[in-house]
């Protein structure tokens, strides 16, 4: 069971926090690339915990800095982006997207002092059409974060995103727990129903897998699995990846170039980016017939964005209408009665409170990833609070390119790492391109 103590640490990521110090020593996705304009007003951004702005100078380079002005304490959200920097209307002064203050007009010439001010700013960059920030504490940033989807050209990249009012780790653990699948999100779906040629319908003949974990290098990594055809078995391969990355088994591994990212806002809100290559092959969304599986939809209606804190990205479907649930869809053709398979998860990880309280929990073998990578986090952060020592992909992320989620069928009696390499030296890659880092 995980006591209050070990939640507490698990979910709490403001500065001075554990797992929240932790996840400051590795680039976090902060926004898109595609939220932020040349000379743009900037936007109101909050990641783990720290109310900060972005914006997009003259130049075209991201700054990602405090909102907090530090002459008078006034917002720059209402600042002018003007001329490579962001000027206060306060008084004036004006600062560069790494916090050096350029200009203060409002004082005689010769008592200015701008050399001694600073705006806190952090080290950004883009990427996989993210931006990134690094608000650890290293003189020096660590190397760019290192996932297949990341370098995928920006042609064949689909990225998705919504908030979600609960917690990253609720979040997160949605996208490493793979046997709710078989009842959330395709329940009311009977193994006649589809393809008998596609791999994914043995998840439908048996939907209780049985379970091998292990920790890695990167992080934790399992398969559920369960007979397929005589002497072979179905594997769902995923992986959880610090700081907050999960590799999902939805797909077919040859080709199943994706991440989710669960980042968090702060302690009760989470920023979830769904990036994949757009020729993979997706797992059970449509029936034999071609129609789409009831509910299996990936369409996602936003509320209209603000300038709040929390105002991006915000889904219409939410817990104020309990996620427009259908109740005569849920009786005659949709296991949940909920439309989207996004909705379906948010439906059940925010349904849990903003921050679940664990110790009311009965976990069963079922949940064996989720045991192990909590424990996995609990660790890494003390080893980093008391010895100062970080998990490998920290100092050398390309580690996680060895790594990739999706679905195989393998020999019963070869052992499943084993399988798992021989599919990786199997797997399809993209084309990637100087595009990819643009």
């Amino acid at each position: 069971m995980t006591t209050h103590q070990e939640n507490d640490q698990l979910t709490r990521v403001g500065p001075g926090t554990v797992t929240g110090d932790l996840m400051r020593e590795y680039w976090m996705p902060a926004c898109l690339s595609t939220e932020l304009e040349v000379d743009g007003a900037p936007m109101r951004l909050m990641l783990l915990g720290e109310k900060l702005l972005a914006f997009r100078d003259s130049n075209g380079k991201v700054g990602i800095v405090d909102h907090v002005c530090p002459h008078r304490c006034a917002s720059l959200f209402f600042g002018r982006n003007e001329k490579a920097g962001l000027r206060c209307v306060y008084h004036g002064w004006k600062f560069d997207t790494e916090g050096n203050c350029l200009d203060m007009p409002n004082v005689p010439e010769d008592h200015r002092f701008e050399p001694k001010v600073r705006l806190k700013a952090y080290p950004t960059l883009e990427q996989g059409g993210l931006i990134w920030a690094y608000m650890g504490k290293q003189a020096e940033a660590p190397p760019p974060p290192a996932l297949e989807v990341f370098n995928l050209p920006a042609d064949q990249r689909s990225i998705m995103v919504h908030q979600r009012e609960c917690n990253w780790l609720q979040s997160l653990e949605g996208d490493i727990d793979t046997s709710h699948f078989g009842f959330l999100h395709v329940g009311s779906v009977e193994p006649d129903d589809v393809d008998p040629d596609t791999i994914h319908r043995w998840g439908l003949i048996d939907r209780a897998p049985r379970y091998h974990v292990k920790d890695t290098d990167w992080g934790t990594m399992y398969t559920a699995y369960r007979p397929a055809q005589p002497g072979h078995h179905y594997h769902r391969i995923a992986h959880y990846m610090f700081p907050c990355f999960a590799l999902t088994p939805d797909g077919t591994f040859k080709n199943h170039v994706q991440a989710t990212l669960s980042v968090p806002l702060d302690d009760t809100h989470t920023m979830t980016y769904n990036l994949s290559w757009t020729k993979r092959d997706q797992a059970l969304r449509t029936l034999k017939d071609g129609s789409t599986i009831p509910g299996a939809g990936m369409n996602m209606e936003y509320l209209p964005r603000t300038n709040d804190w929390l105002g991006r990205f915000r889904l219409k479907s939410r817990r104020e209408n309990d996620y427009d649930i259908d109740r005569d869809k849920q009786r005659t053709e949709s296991y949940s009665g909920i439309e989207s398979i996004g909705r379906q998860d948010q439906a059940c990880v925010e349904s849990m409170g903003d921050i679940v309280d664990r110790t009311l929990e009965r976990l069963a073998p079922s949940d064996r990833m989720i045991a192990m990578t909590r424990r996995r986090i609990i660790m890494a952060g003390r080893d980093f609070r008391d010895q100062g020592t970080l998990p490998p992909t920290a100092a050398r992320p390309d580690i996680c390119l060895g790594a990739r989620g999706g679905s195989f069928i393998a020999p019963e009696n070869v052992d499943w790492l084993e399988a798992y390499q021989a599919n990786l030296n199997e797997r399809q890659m993209p084309q990637l391109t100087q595009q990819a880092a643009e």
